[in-house]
């Protein structure tokens, strides 16, 4: 799964297995999930 770093715009792959999420690249501890750009449409009843 791929998050990005707000401060430095950076795409970082996290390890759940260590202690604390963190950007490898500056450190900062706010990453944003990535999400597909695609619409999904959904069938109203």
């Amino acid at each position: 799964m791929g998050y990005k770093c707000t401060r430095c715009k950076k795409n970082v792959e996290v390890n759940f297995k260590a202690m604390g999420i963190r950007c490898e690249y500056c450190g900062h501890r706010i990453l944003v999930k990535e999400r597909p750009t695609t619409i999904k449409r959904i069938k109203a009843e």
